[in-house]
């Protein structure tokens, strides 16, 4: 019988414990946004996806020796983002993944929006004027909204300071706010 693990805790419990249907929950749970997480850094797909999956295998090969408390999603990402920078420095040498970063207007997004031309054309402007703010700022944007991570765990992801961390997100929001002249930036939220 398959065990339905509902909670982060217990899933990363039964990985460490080395259970097959945690390592496929997990799986299932984190792939989709690892991969768009991965093609807002490159374009090359099938990079993306070996990254991802060598990241499971490590996972798999190594459960035993995890940390046993750990946020799931910053765990994922920050380990990602290694196996990401390493592929690209492997490829191309030492380059910056993070002034590749890309904003997109997605799927998801337009689902979410389909209700008018008006509101369609204010994302689309804002997904224009997120791609205009330096590179390390569309960054921090997009794992703070999109991937709900915390200030100390972007800091840590992105390399800098806390402190460094908020004055970015706040010189972000306020660029954008006197940008987009009024318009609702809640629409932050769906990045």
């Amino acid at each position: 019988m398959l065990e339905l693990f509902r909670d982060d805790a217990v899933l990363w419990r039964g990985v460490i414990r080395g259970e097959q249907e945690a390592f496929r929950q997990l799986y299932e749970a984190y792939a989709d946004l690892l991969y768009a997480h991965g093609l807002r850094y490159m374009s090359d797909a099938a990079t993306v996806k070996d990254c991802i999956h060598d990241l499971f295998i490590d996972l798999h090969t190594y459960h035993a020796s995890l940390a046993p408390e750990v946020n799931i999603r910053f765990y994922l990402l920050r380990s990602f983002r290694r196996k990401l920078h390493a592929a690209a420095n492997k490829a191309s040498g030492n380059i910056d993944l993070a002034a590749n970063f890309q904003l997109t207007f997605t799927d998801d997004i337009e689902k979410m929006l389909i209700r008018g031309e008006q509101e369609r054309e204010t994302v689309q402007l804002l997904v224009r004027k997120l791609n205009e703010l330096p590179a390390r700022q569309k960054e921090l944007i997009y794992l703070k909204f999109h991937c709900d991570l915390e200030y100390e765990e972007i800091a840590v992801l992105m390399g800098i300071s806390t402190a460094t961390c908020r004055t970015l997100s706040y010189r972000a929001i306020k660029q954008l706010r006197e940008e987009m002249a009024g318009a609702p930036l809640s629409l932050l939220s769906l990045f």
